[in-house]
């Protein structure tokens, strides 16, 4: 890769949706030069998608990050069970002391907390620290 694929993997990641002229425009190639760079980015793997960034659903007052820790279990027995919940968004299974980080919009502080305590009350679960997010940045 060279400055020119970071350059347009940075516009992709702005607007998905930036035309290939207008990539190219901003890069100083042509545009052909431009498609085939996004083509070869794609099929080497660089770029495994083209995404919408969701704004957080309506009424989504607090987000926190779980960080769940538990024993004797694997993290898609965890993954089925907070399915069930609509306010959970991600679940990510990590290497290290942590078991999985659970990223959570809920509407109040009170659901947050409900959420919380029946994921504490699953079998194995041995401990959940809570982060609340105060300030994000998108990428």
């Amino acid at each position: 890769m060279d400055k020119f694929d970071h350059q347009i993997i940075a516009l992709l990641r702005q607007d998905a949706r930036t035309s290939v002229s207008q990539i190219a425009r901003e890069v100083n190639l042509s545009r052909s030069a431009v498609g085939e760079r996004i083509r070869q980015l794609e099929q080497g793997g660089v770029i495994q998608g083209y995404h919408a960034r969701v704004a957080s659903p309506q009424g989504a007052a607090v987000r926190a990050f779980l960080e769940l820790f538990y024993k004797d279990s694997r993290c898609q027995d965890y993954v089925e069970r907070m399915r069930a919940f609509p306010e959970i968004r991600q679940c990510c299974g990590i290497s290290g002391e942590t078991d999985m980080l659970v990223l959570v919009e809920a509407p109040s502080m009170a659901r947050l907390a409900e959420i919380r305590g029946e994921i504490e009350n699953y079998p194995g679960m041995q401990r959940v620290k809570t982060h609340m997010v105060v300030q994000e940045w998108a990428m």
